[in-house]
């Protein structure tokens, strides 16, 4: 046996499972297994990313100070407290690795994005899951987990996978709450889709001790180039940059994000068909007996009455070409979680889960 050993909780990660997004012998299939953006990023990304395509062999800006600058200017944030990653799972990993070790703890909710997990494990930290409230984070539950062996709380807000999200109110009740020595990390990955919602921004500002991660994979429609980014207090984005590879962004990739994050006006029209499609589907499905929470992202957790159902449900989903996320590693078997897709999309999903449902009365 080798004596080559790794760090303490590497062995324990199981390996991230992403969406599905083939099935053997169907084509043309409708994948809505990841919360991928339907309508694709913005034309001004498209024109972005290919107009660098002469400088592939110039090594990009080890700042990032357009990129920030524009993240900046269209949030209303300060330029010099934004850190950008590959996706918001590299700040997330930074986080972890500069704030978090052996002996340590890092708090997430049941339900919560199974990359915090994943983080804190691959820096030597303990992670310990906290009851949610009928898939709402539990904020008093949170605040009672704490301990002195508790660096980092990682809160999803709106959360993956539930869809579900607390308010303003009850997120600085926490932050005000958290013993000194504890840092809260604020994930809004699906920000952009709650009309008016900051993802946490006013929190950054108000206390020390809160942390914002942001994307561009969701409603950018830029999951292909893994962008994301972060906002904090000068002292932890210092320790951060400490920590970041100076080109860990690729020209273009901050080409595109800068063009995105810049189209605001595309961003407003994907939210608002967004919004649209999920009441429809939400409710398709309610009038076939299948029933989620109110949903804030891009998706709707579908609730079937066993976990055989839902199983037996994403096989007939499967059979039609359509591709949804079974979620019970995330300790929901009874659960489906389904992308809102274009038109088409929802409607095949709505008609098709009405068939199953019918096949199996």
């Amino acid at each position: 046996m080798s004596k080559i050993k790794p760090q303490p909780g590497i062995e324990q990660i199981a390996l991230y499972e992403s969406g599905v997004s083939s099935v053997t012998g169907i084509r043309n299939v409708i994948k809505l297994s990841s919360n991928e953006n339907p309508f694709g990023p913005s034309r001004d990304a498209i024109e972005a990313f290919q107009s660098v395509s002469n400088d592939l062999h110039r090594y990009p800006s080890s700042d990032q100070a357009e990129l920030r600058e524009a993240i900046a200017t269209v949030y209303n944030l300060d330029a010099d407290r934004i850190i950008c990653g590959v996706g918001s799972d590299e700040v997330l990993n930074f986080l972890c690795q500069a704030y978090a070790g052996p002996g340590d703890e890092v708090i997430h909710t049941e339900h919560g994005f199974a990359l915090y997990k994943i983080c804190s494990l691959a820096a030597g930290a303990s992670p310990l899951a906290v009851k949610e409230c009928e898939r709402v984070t539990d904020v008093e539950a949170i605040l009672k987990a704490c301990t002195p062996r508790t660096r980092l709380v990682f809160i999803a807000n709106p959360n993956n996978p539930t869809g579900t999200m607390i308010s303003e109110a009850e997120a600085n009740h926490l932050a005000s709450s958290l013993p000194d020595h504890v840092l809260l990390v604020l994930d809004g990955a699906y920000a952009e889709y709650v009309n008016g919602f900051d993802g946490g921004a006013r929190l950054v500002e108000r206390y020390e001790n809160v942390f914002m991660t942001r994307t561009f994979s969701k409603i950018y429609g830029l999951g292909g180039l893994r962008i994301g980014w972060g906002y904090g207090p000068d002292h932890i984005i210092r320790n951060l940059n400490r920590i970041r590879g100076p080109f860990n962004l690729s020209n273009a990739g901050l080409a595109a994000a800068r063009a995105a994050v810049m189209d605001q006006q595309y961003v407003e029209k994907c939210r608002l068909e967004n919004d649209r499609l999920r009441s429809w589907l939400a409710d398709s499905l309610r009038q076939h007996g299948v029933v989620s929470d109110k949903s804030f992202a891009n998706f709707v957790l579908a609730r079937f009455s066993s976990q055989d159902e839902a199983i037996a449900c994403d096989k007939y989903l499967k059979s039609q070409g359509l591709i949804v996320r079974q979620v019970s590693g995330y300790k929901l078997p009874k659960c489906l979680r389904i992308t809102i897709g274009d038109q088409i999309a929802c409607q095949r999903i709505a008609n098709a889960v009405g068939e199953f449902r019918m096949s199996v009365r």
